[in-house]
């Protein structure tokens, strides 16, 4: 059989997701994209759509309005995926933490492989980060990692499992905690 492992590491997409931050990291994100820092060198595509991507980038603190999309995100990207929490927003939820509407960083939602420090995360650490995740993707299988909060079990529609609605509403009885 064809092995597609050695190849996924070549070309692989990025879905680039704000989860509420204050854009400084994304800003570097997008330096990382410039000629200076050129991370399609790598061979790295920023993507819109989360069905293409392999590795998903999210910047800033879960806030209750970005944490269903958050997971939504999530589970609508093919397997093997890595995730890559970029900033201190993003890995612990940082000056924003105890606010009234942020809940903390994204590993509380779903898994994350790779940690990039820094308010913001300069485009050195993003690409290192990026290179790390790499390295991650070539190794994972295409098992199922599921999110650890705000899920409830996908549906089957006429033979065709539906996972749309599986990120739990504000509001909504999480059974799981």
């Amino acid at each position: 059989m064809f092995d597609l492992k050695k190849y996924r590491k070549k070309s692989p997409w990025i879905l680039h997701y704000n989860a509420g931050s204050c854009n400084g990291c994304d800003i570097e994100i997008l330096a990382c994209l410039s000629p200076k820092y050129d991370l399609e060198r790598f061979g790295v595509i920023n993507t819109g759509n989360p069905k293409q991507s392999d590795i998903f980038l999210v910047t800033g603190p879960v806030t209750f309005r970005t944490r269903e999309r958050l997971v939504e995100l999530y589970t609508q990207m093919p397997e093997p995926k890595v995730v890559i929490a970029v900033g201190s927003c993003a890995c612990t939820g940082c000056v924003f933490r105890d606010m009234y509407n942020v809940e903390v960083g994204i590993d509380r939602y779903i898994p994350v492989d790779v940690y990039v420090p820094g308010c913001a995360s300069s485009p050195e650490l993003i690409i290192d980060g990026v290179v790390k995740g790499l390295e991650i993707l070539e190794q994972k299988t295409k098992e199922m990692e599921k999110p650890f909060k705000l899920f409830k079990e996908a549906t089957t529609d006429d033979g065709i499992v539906n996972r749309r609605h599986s990120a739990l509403k504000v509001g909504e009885d999480d059974a799981k905690d």
